[in-house]
């Protein structure tokens, strides 16, 4: 066996559902799940046409590279969402399908990182952070370095706290804007800080973007590494990579459809390690996928039922937790009057709602410190009825906890 594979941690879910393990909720109460950031709006009308017609395109096989059709439509769209001139994104280079930002995250981490160096590669990471970064980096034979994500900061890891003897390892830094699970948002002050440290360590950038289209403000769409490369004079998008995924953006996280694209060079070699993987897109799911891209009433539609959801929840919870309100995404990030993993089990216990517990998401630092200790994620995917009905059993439980203090 791979012995690697005994260094990965278990999955988050996998702790919840141990922890929920050990006690009982109550079954008058229907379960209403905050854990999981599995979009439940419905799917585009758009879908079931394509499902109808198309359905033959799965007696074909696809190719690693997908249709030129598809890949024109991305990049119609980057350049249309990023600010990019047409001459900038090349279908033919500068850009791949793939089944959803997990799976090319973790195949990204496998075809960039040279494990044969002397010492150990890094890979460097926010803190929380989206497990596959951690465990893609460990099976490539990298060591993973953290940056804390903390709320004197603004939720933004602080990239010149890492010291100059672990960028001179660093073979890959993630980024991820809107942050999961703060909602935080990179300004390109902060990106400029990222990119003048690839140039001078030699490193590559993945930017996982995949809430870049749930936005708060309409007129203030998160800025993305690409937008900012160009913003910056990097035509060429040299060292980068940003992942997009239609699971958030379209309510689509069933289809796993999604795209890598930046650094030709990169894409190049990206393009070899996937012929072999085997991680080519169906026919089927490119046609759904042509379609989500080209459409954006359904994505306004999203964000309006986002923000009311935010503005509903936010308002019960603001007197009990403490919170700020993020800028992107569709998880909120409280602080907890007590311990984060007692705080999701009792709640679960007393009221039946799973939250996620934050240390779950991240990884404690020598000194013992965990940035997402004593705070949950709660994902506000449900529909908003449910959402407004876990806020007020959240207080509930606040309430008895004497959390009005918090």
């Amino acid at each position: 066996m791979n012995t690697r594979l005994e260094t990965l941690h278990p999955y988050p879910f996998e702790k919840l559902r141990a922890l929920k393990a050990a006690v009982t909720a109550p079954t008058e109460l229907a379960h209403i799940p905050l854990s999981i950031g599995e979009p439940q709006h419905a799917v585009p009308d758009f879908v079931s046409p394509v499902l109808q017609q198309q359905s033959h395109l799965l007696g074909c096989y696809p190719t690693t590279k997908g249709s030129l059709a598809l890949r024109e439509t991305i990049a119609q769209w980057l350049c249309r969402r990023f600010n990019l001139n047409a001459n900038q994104v090349d279908p033919e280079r500068h850009l791949l399908p793939v089944n959803g930002t997990r799976e090319a995250l973790f195949a990204l981490s496998q075809t960039v990182i040279n494990s044969s160096v002397s010492p150990q590669p890094v890979v460097v990471s926010p803190n929380p952070f989206y497990q596959i970064y951690e465990g893609a980096a460990l099976l490539a034979g990298a060591e993973v370095v953290f940056i804390d994500a903390l709320a004197e900061h603004g939720f933004i890891p602080q990239l010149h706290n890492i010291p100059d003897a672990v960028w001179q390892r660093c073979q890959l830094l993630h980024l991820c804007s809107p942050g999961n699970p703060t909602g935080a948002v990179m300004s390109l002050q902060d990106y400029a800080l990222a990119l003048e440290l690839a140039d001078r360590y030699d490193f590559i950038i993945a930017s996982d973007e995949c809430y870049s289209e749930l936005y708060r403000d309409e007129q203030q769409p998160p800025l993305g590494l690409l937008d900012a490369c160009n913003q910056l004079g990097r035509d060429d998008f040299k060292r980068c990579v940003v992942f997009h995924s239609l699971s958030k953006r379209s309510n689509l996280p069933g289809l796993r459809s999604g795209f890598v694209a930046g650094d030709a060079e990169i894409m190049k070699q990206f393009l070899l390690y996937r012929t072999y993987h085997g991680c080519s897109m169906s026919e089927l799911t490119q046609q759904i996928s042509q379609a989500a891209w080209s459409d954006e009433q359904h994505v306004l539609t999203n964000r309006d039922l986002y923000r009311a959801k935010f503005a509903a929840v936010s308002k019960i919870l603001a007197p009990h937790l403490s919170f700020n309100l993020p800028a992107a995404g569709f998880y909120l990030w409280p602080e907890t009057p007590i311990d984060d993993c007692d705080f999701a089990q009792q709640l679960f216990a007393q009221q039946n709602v799973t939250v996620l517990p934050g240390r779950f998401l991240s990884r404690p630092a020598k000194d013992g410190s965990n940035p997402g200790a004593k705070r949950v994620r709660l994902a506000l995917v449900a529909e908003l009825e449910h959402c407004i009905e876990a806020a007020q059993r959240i207080a509930q439980f606040c309430q008895r906890l004497g959390g009005d203090d918090a």
